[in-house]
């Protein structure tokens, strides 16, 4: 368990307000997911969402990160930079965003289609999302990190899918990146034990291809070795004594 850390009561309730409003955050920046709009365009007006909530963006700045969100597109994978690209119909979106309020930090990510996609697309989608809350459900005291990513691992391998080894789920909730690292690949019963009081961001990277993937020259976006699509979902959540709890709905 080194370097883990167990929350309280408290610090988790703090990490539910934060979870929150990255949810409801994600649902503005859907509606903006569109034919003709920008990722620049969808970046502000999360950046704007955020802060009239009283929190801060926790990606801007992040080690250099020039924006408030990681807006990627088809075969990008994450931690694409928003600019001047604009959506077109067909493309693949994923958005993935961080909120700090009062100091205690969620992560969660959406992966939302522009217009209509192919059935292999929204299939790839369907997998990823399932994969997210098959895993969660392992996110329960006595388990070991193994089982969420086995999980994982077996929704995805199931549908004919390969998940991306090279970038990890993670602890969360005081810091962006705490550990465990979270694998979307890997045998059950291996890896730290959960224990009440683990916050940890849970995300699945399926794509349709390979899940071999490269950086670009950028240092930030990771897309896949073959050009084809990648799907992203992601949701902060909690190891409590009744299960899993998530951290990141509005509710």
């Amino acid at each position: 368990m080194s370097g883990i850390v167990i929350k309280s009561a408290k610090e988790i309730a703090g990490i539910r307000k934060a979870g929150r409003i990255l949810a409801q955050t994600l649902k503005r920046a859907a509606q903006e997911v569109a034919p003709r709009r920008t990722t620049k365009q969808i970046d502000e007006v999360i950046e704007d969402f955020i802060r009239s909530a009283g929190a801060e963006p926790t990606f801007k700045g992040y080690r250099g990160f020039p924006a408030s969100s990681c807006i990627s597109i088809n075969e990008e994978v994450i931690h694409g930079i928003p600019g001047d690209r604009v959506l077109k119909p067909g493309d693949l979106v994923k958005i993935d965003v961080g909120v700090t309020k009062d100091g205690f930090i969620a992560d969660s990510a959406v992966s939302i289609p522009v217009g209509e996609v192919t059935q292999d697309v929204m299939r790839l989608m369907e997998t990823t999302h399932n994969a997210l809350s098959s895993a969660i459900k392992e996110a329960k005291t006595g388990n070991r990190i193994g089982d969420i990513s086995n999980t994982i691992f077996e929704v995805a391998q199931n549908e004919g899918f390969e998940v991306v080894r090279d970038y990890f789920g993670h602890g969360t909730g005081l810091s962006l990146h705490e550990e465990p690292n979270i694998p979307n690949f890997g045998p059950a019963g291996v890896g730290p034990l959960l224990e009440q009081g683990m916050t940890i961001a849970i995300e699945p990277m399926l794509n349709l291809g390979t899940g071999k993937v490269k950086l670009l020259d950028d240092h930030w976006t990771v897309v896949t070795a073959d050009a084809k699509l990648s799907a992203h979902f992601e949701h902060t959540v909690a190891v409590t004594k009744n299960g899993p709890e998530i951290l990141t709905l509005d509710v």
